[in-house]
């Protein structure tokens, strides 16, 4: 690869043998660099095709500074095998310059504070929440600052987020929210508090982020592909679960005007009675 032209130290935008110009990022990859020099390869982190950045604009890198650039490279690999996930182009800028103005947060001694939805997010997505915390603790060793609390809320936010394909940050928050006011319905309707690490719970949590994903992208059928008879069997079979369908159906339809279909709610009755029952069994 050749390089063209810096953005920073540790990012460059350069071209291939095919005349493809990508971004590419890396400790030290761009520095001392003229025109049309052969790059190391070998400090290449992660590389982005310019043409193919969508929102991004590739002159946004210069604005990042090196050490935020390390750092989130240090962050992904990381995270990525915990979570069996991988960022998209896109992802990986924008954690990039969340860290970068975080780690300039804490060294002017400004906090964000959320901990009002802490315990929500940590009870809703329990494994992204304690990657957040090894992500922290990771910034917190390669930049020498310590970052206050609130930066495991919004590290958990984008490692969410980067699990779900073309979901932007304030959609995953606004999903989450929404989650987090279905799972009080549901402890407020059985009188009990719902076991956050058990199995299915964490199963009932994904089908509600799936379900809240496709509303908000417009992907789900508002249609039936079931039979309607299992509706009017639900109904009958498990009541109490119905019931706390219908209050889930009203608040989403208050807070989003969105509505559950036939599908939804068999589905999520079989959901609701599974997570209930089987925590009063045990």
């Amino acid at each position: 690869m050749k390089f063209i032209r810096n953005f920073n130290n540790n990012a460059a935008l350069v071209e291939d043998a095919d005349g493809v110009e990508w971004v590419v990022i890396g400790n030290g990859v761009g520095f001392g660099k003229h025109h049309d020099d052969l790059i190391d390869e070998t400090k290449i982190d992660r590389r982005f095709i310019a043409t193919m950045t969508g929102n991004l604009d590739v002159d946004s890198f210069k604005d990042l500074r090196p050490q935020a650039l390390s750092i989130t490279a240090k962050v992904i690999h990381l995270v990525e095998p915990i979570l069996g996930l991988s960022f998209s182009d896109y992802q990986y800028f924008v954690l990039a310059d969340h860290i970068d103005f975080a780690i300039k947060r804490a060294n002017d001694g400004i906090d964000v504070d959320n901990g009002t939805v802490r315990w929500e997010v940590q009870r809703l997505f329990n494994k992204e929440y304690q990657a957040a915390q090894q992500a922290v603790a990771l910034i917190k060793d390669c930049a020498q600052v310590a970052l206050p609390k609130s930066e495991v809320v919004f590290m958990t936010y984008h490692f969410v987020n980067a699990a779900s394909d073309g979901s932007k940050l304030q959609e995953t928050i606004k999903i989450t929210k929404l989650i987090s006011g279905i799972i009080d319905i549901v402890q407020y309707q059985y009188g009990i508090t719902l076991d956050s690490e058990s199995f299915n719970y964490n199963r009932f949590v994904a089908h509600l982020r799936s379900l809240m994903v496709q509303r908000a992208s417009h992907t789900l059928s508002t249609g039936s592909d079931l039979d309607q008879s299992l509706l009017q069997l639900m109904m009958v079979k498990y009541p109490k679960a119905y019931q706390t369908v219908e209050r889930i159906d009203d608040f989403l339809q208050s807070k989003t005007n969105w509505t559950l279909s036939p599908d939804d709610q068999v589905y999520l009755t079989l959901h609701i009675w599974r997570v209930t029952h089987r925590q009063k069994t045990e």
